[in-house]
């Protein structure tokens, strides 16, 4: 009998990760992996770009660096594993220690004895409860076979109106390969605003301006209510409770779920978040069995709480010390702090820890700072906007929290924040991190630690700011302010608030034209990015003007109607 058998089952991200590590460190366990598909191994984070074009073949997603394919031909002659595909686990006897499952081709039942197992299941799509999804022509996009039926589909030419249900990740990745088959594309969000899980809605609104401007059609705030279906049984309408929606492609992206059936069959605990519990050797509740990837639920490292946050670094770092445990190493995951990043339309999307939403959630007292700047040198050629958003404690400083989005360099700066918060990281920290810098790269001083000295302006007194939400609400509710625009006035022309309270004094008369400003008003200063704004709130302060403020974020942050284009 061998020292160790290792079943794995689950065969995509974490579970031959697992095996394959492993293997490394002992090179005489047995070790069997189980897939349910066909395939294994692949990477299903590609799947956006394979139907967009940009990977020519399928099977690209499934090869390594040096162009060898990954499957169970692989698995056996260069890692000694053995690959069971179309293989589905039907049961866990815990006692006996054996894995129950058929070969879903023929039908045979087979015994897999372990010493060691390893659950690698991952999450399944989510499906709203609702009349139409099985129609033809509604897809979930979870692995490579849907997305080659996808990108047959779009290349037929027979889809001109594509619904996409669900503003979430994929779906925001899905809208550019979409667009690119010349569909139409209507995204439909039942929340607020786009990424509701991810972004506060300062971002997301930039993110949506660009959308739209890419010819997007975003419906949010707007429930699905069912699928309707032509003669034949396939999809040509998204029914809303807004109205109809003319489809013959619906992707339906509202989440994914943990794929723990086999786990609470067998008896293991879940945790609060409803995926498998792990300690931090990702044990389950049996010390004989593992699990990891998108089946478990992490620890969050800045709340200290549980969440379950699905992502494919996230698995393969799961599957590395899974191999270390089942082979008596005692490795452990500390957890995550969850960090997204994705493109779509060349518009980058990066955040990572606390959004401002969740952060109060959970009962924090915070302080934001909201930063549009060039991702680099103003005057270098090429240099792009990106709106950082940063999120701290407000008595420590603590860093909570940061969302970068935009058409510049985002995720070096996410990156950057990934480490800050796993460290425990404050803005002051931030604000003297020896960064890199060249004007091709970056400004002199980064966008984060701008973003982190407006927070440290803030709580030293010397920064008074209002949202744009506050802003916002000045303006609808029709209260009195002087909405004080201190840009130049060949900007002024080029852009302007539609508003009748808004007086304009360019920063360099602010001085001499002070006494325009009534001094029993309070003062909302603005300009393009916050940085002008700020220096005439300071000037006014100065000046002994007792009410004065500035928009946080500026007007290329501002997330609302209201600005006009000039000429």
């Amino acid at each position: 009998m061998p020292s160790n058998r290792i079943v794995v089952i689950g065969g995509v991200a974490c579970g031959p990760k697992a095996a394959s590590r492993a293997r490394r460190r002992d090179p005489d366990a047995e070790i069997t992996l189980l897939e349910k598909g066909s395939l294994i191994s692949y990477a299903g984070c590609g799947m956006p770009y394979y139907v967009e074009g940009l990977v020519e073949d399928r099977d690209h997603l499934m090869q390594t660096p040096a162009g060898a394919r990954r499957d169970a031909a692989f698995f056996r002659a260069v890692k000694d594993i053995a690959v069971l595909t179309r293989t589905l686990a039907t049961r866990v006897d815990r006692g006996a220690h054996v894995v129950h499952a058929r070969n879903l081709d023929t039908g045979e039942e087979l015994v897999a004895p372990y010493d060691k197992l390893v659950l690698a299941t991952g999450g399944m799509p989510l499906v709203p409860r609702i009349e139409g999804t099985e129609l033809s022509g509604v897809y979930r996009l979870y692995h490579p076979d849907e997305a080659a039926a996808v990108r047959e589909t779009l290349m037929s030419g027979a889809v001109k109106n594509a619904v996409i249900v669900g503003g979430g990740l994929i779906g925001m990745e899905m809208a550019e390969a979409l667009s690119t088959h010349g569909v139409s594309i209507t995204v439909v969000e039942m929340m607020d605003h786009l990424l509701p899980a991810l972004l506060d809605h300062e971002p997301a609104a930039f993110l949506t301006k660009h959308l739209k401007v890419n010819d997007v059609n975003v419906v949010t705030g707007t429930k699905v209510t069912a699928l309707l279906a032509d003669d034949v049984g396939h999809v040509r309408a998204v029914q809303t409770d807004a109205g109809e929606l003319p489809a013959e492609f619906v992707l339906l992206s509202i989440g994914v779920r943990p794929n723990v059936e086999l786990a609470r069959e067998c008896g293991l605990a879940l945790g609060e978040t409803g995926a498998l519990a792990v300690n931090d050797r990702l044990q389950t509740s049996d010390p004989d069995i593992y699990a990891g990837g998108d089946c478990v639920e992490c620890t969050h490292l800045i709340t200290g709480r549980k969440c379950f946050v699905p992502l494919g670094s996230t698995a393969n770092k799961h599957g590395r010390i899974i191999g270390d445990n089942v082979t008596g190493g005692d490795a452990t995951f500390r957890g995550i702090v969850g960090t997204t990043v994705f493109k779509t339309y060349d518009f980058n999307v990066a955040r990572t820890g606390l959004s401002e939403a969740q952060a109060r959630k959970e009962g924090y007292e915070v302080i934001t700072a909201l930063s549009p700047a060039p991702d680099r040198a103003h005057y270098m050629p090429g240099n792009q906007p990106i709106l950082t958003k940063l999120v701290a404690e407000a008595g420590s400083g603590r860093l909570l929290g940061a969302q970068v989005v935009g058409p510049g360099e985002a995720v070096k700066r996410i990156d950057v924040m990934a480490v800050a918060l796993t460290m425990g990281a404050t803005v002051e920290d931030l604000a003297d991190f020896d960064l890199g810098y060249a004007p091709p790269y970056a400004p002199a001083v980064d966008n984060l630690a701008t973003a982190a000295n407006i927070i440290r302006n803030k709580r030293d007194g010397l920064a008074t700011t209002l949202t744009p939400a506050e802003v916002k609400a000045k303006l609808d509710s029709g209260a009195e302010f002087v909405w004080l625009d201190v840009r130049s006035p060949a900007e002024v022309k080029e852009m302007q608030f539609d508003d009748a309270r808004v007086v304009h004094i360019p920063l360099g008369k602010l001085r001499d034209r002070a006494g325009e400003l009534p001094k029993d008003k309070e003062i909302v200063a603005y300009c393009k990015i916050s940085l002008r704004g700020y220096e005439a709130q300071r000037t006014l302060d100065g000046l002994g003007f007792p009410n004065v403020c500035f928009l946080d974020g500026g007007i290329v942050g501002w997330p609302y109607g209201g600005v006009v284009k000039g000429e």
